[in-house]
């Protein structure tokens, strides 16, 4: 096992499966919960320091980080509430935009990769939600300053990438 040590913690490489992960770093914003930090392709990665320049902004982001977005991922809700009716498991009413973070429960191993397209750091933060069970939220933090997508759980870093369309670079929700 190799190790890096880095201001963020400690970056550890299993040479068995080629993974990267931080021994758990506490996150501001997430009330200083304790997150190991999954790292894509570090390893072969030619500038390691954007990794860690990105964790640093992640870890050290506030709540406003939420707040910010709260009402994004009220539309969200919304717009998964039209498919269930109050006798089903998972419906919640949710009356204000910052009520909702109630209903999420933040994931402790955000996922940190190097977008092909734009160079760039993106760290993804899988939670779950009360009100979508199958998909939770997925918030994704470019250079792990701010929140550039969110939405059920799909795997991508922008939604651009999702519905393999540039005019979307830069949407948030869609």
């Amino acid at each position: 096992m190799l190790k890096f040590e880095l201001s963020v913690g400690t970056i550890s490489i299993d040479d068995r499966y080629d993974e990267c992960f931080t021994d758990p770093i506490k996150v501001a914003f997430l009330d200083d919960k304790e997150c190991e930090f999954l790292i894509e392709n570090y390893k072969d990665d030619k500038v390691k320091e954007d990794f860690q320049k990105a964790i640093n902004n992640f870890i050290n982001l506030d709540k406003s980080v939420l707040y910010g977005v709260s009402g994004l991922v009220y539309q969200y809700y919304l717009k998964t509430l039209k498919y269930l009716s109050p006798e089903d498991d998972g419906y919640v009413e949710i009356e204000r935009p910052q009520d909702v973070w109630q209903f999420v429960r933040f994931g402790c191993e955000p996922a940190v990769s190097r977008r092909d397209d734009d160079n760039t750091i993106y760290i993804s933060l899988v939670c779950s939600c009360d009100w979508e069970r199958e998909h939770g939220l997925q918030l994704v933090f470019k250079d792990g300053r701010y929140v550039n997508k969110l939405g059920g759980y799909d795997g991508h870093l922008t939604h651009s990438d999702a519905f393999d369309d540039e005019s979307l670079e830069g949407v948030i929700y869609r």
